[in-house]
C-alpha cells in the first residue's frame, strides 16, 4: 500500500449539486493526519450518509480521482498536495453493532472503540485495540498484530463503488495479503462485519490493558508518528509472545544499520523504537519521506534487504 498513483494532472472544477455533505475546496490536509504534514487536496468530501456518498459518487466526473482518508494514522501526504477529491467519512459512519459474536462496525470506528465494545460483549477483537486509526483502514491494510489479523476475522465489507452502487465483498473479493487488500478503485468501503470468539469480558479487558501497557513502554506513543514505518522482512509479524524471534524485524535491521536516531530536518528515526517515524516538531513531508528512503538504502548496504514501506505515502512533492 505504499504510493498511490495520482491519475489528475490538473484540478478539475465541480460543480454538484445533489449532495448534503461538506466540500471544501483547496482544503489543507496537514492537520488531518497523526504526522501533521501534507499540502492541500483540490477537495475534501464529508458525506452525511450513504445515501449522500452514493449520489456524490455517482455525480462526479469519471476522470476525478477519489482517495477515501480515515483518520489518517498510517499517512504521509507529500507536500504539494493531492489532485483528487478526498472522502473522509465521519459520524454517519461510525456506528458499532454487536450481535452474538458479529460485530458490525462503520468505516469511521475506531479500532480501540471496536475492540472495547465488542469485549463488553464476551467477543474477542482485542488485536484491534492498539492498532490505531480506524476500521475502513484496518481492513484496506489487513491491520494486525500479536499474531492476529483483520483477515482472521472478516466476514464481509460493504463498499459504494464509483458509479455510487452499494456492493457486497467477501474476503475472498479482497484477496488479503500481509499489509494488503485489493479494492476496487475509488470504492469507498463503509462498514465490515467480523467474528470473534467468547471470551469473558473480565479477562478480555484485562488483555487489553496489558497489551496498552507493553506498547506504551516500547513505542513512542507521544510522539508525532504513523505506527511502523516499514514492513517486517518477508511478511515475519511481531506476535508479541516471548518466544517470538527478532532477526528479521524490521527495526532490528534497521539498527544494525546504524539509524536508530537518524535525523533529517524536522524528521527522525524514533530514539526509543526504530521503525517509528516522528515528526520533532517541524518536519516536512519530504524530510519525513526523505529520511525513510534513506533508511532504506543504509538498511540494503548493510544487510541486502529491501525494506517496503507500511505508511501509506500520496500526492505530489512540492515543486519551485
Amino acid at each position: 500500500m505504499g504510493n498511490w498513483d495520482v491519475v489528475a494532472e490538473t484540478k478539475t472544477d465541480l460543480n454538484l449539486k445533489s449532495f448534503r455533505g461538506k466540500l471544501t475546496e483547496n482544503r489543507s490536509l496537514n492537520e488531518l493526519t497523526w504526522l501533521r504534514v501534507g499540502g492541500p487536496a483540490d477537495y475534501l468530501f464529508q458525506p452525511a450518509d450513504v445515501d449522500d456518498l452514493r449520489a456524490f459518487l455517482r455525480d462526479l466526473p469519471a476522470g476525478v480521482p477519489v482517495f477515501p482518508m480515515g483518520v489518517g494514522s498510517n499517512l504521509i501526504v507529500r507536500d504539494g498536495g493531492l489532485r483528487a477529491v478526498v472522502i473522509r467519512l465521519g459520524r454517519g459512519f461510525n456506528a458499532i453493532n454487536v450481535e452474538g459474536n458479529t460485530v458490525t462496525a462503520g468505516a469511521a470506528a475506531l479500532d480501540a472503540h471496536v475492540a472495547r465494545k465488542a469485549a463488553d460483549a464476551g467477543v474477542d477483537l482485542t488485536f484491534l485495540r492498539t492498532i490505531p486509526g480506524s476500521i475502513g483502514g484496518a481492513v484496506r491494510m489487513n491491520a494486525g498484530c500479536y499474531g492476529s489479523y483483520t483477515a482472521d476475522v472478516l466476514r464481509k465489507v460493504m463498499i459504494v463503488t464509483r458509479q455510487g452502487e452499494v456492493v457486497e465483498l467477501t474476503p475472498d473479493d479482497l484477496n488479503f495479503r500481509y499489509r494488503q487488500t485489493d479494492l476496487p478503485e475509488g470504492a469507498v468501503l463503509i462498514d465490515a462485519t467480523f467474528e470473534g470468539p467468547s471470551g469473558d469480558p473480565e479477562e478480555l479487558h484485562a488483555r487489553m490493558e496489558a497489551q496498552l501497557k507493553k506498547r506504551d513502554e516500547t513505542q513512542p506513543t507521544k510522539d508525532r508518528s504513523a505506527g511502523s514505518t516499514f514492513r517486517n522482512p518477508a511478511g515475519f509479524s511481531s506476535t508479541g509472545r516471548a518466544d517470538d524471534v527478532h532477526d528479521l524485524k524490521a527495526w532490528k535491521v534497521i539498527d544494525d544499520a546504524g539509524m536508530r536516531g537518524a535525523v533529517l530536518g524536522g524528521a527522525q528515526m524514533s530514539a526509543k523504537h526504530s521503525n517509528f517515524l516522528i515528526n520533532t516538531g517541524n518536519a516536512t513531508a519530504a524530510d519525513l519521506e526523505g529520511l525513510g528512503e534513506e533508511v532504506r538504502k543504509k538498511v540494503y548496504q548493510t544487510s541486502g534487504i529491501t525494506l517496503e514501506w507500511e505508511i501509506m505515502r500520496v500526492g505530489d512533492p512540492l515543486t519551485d
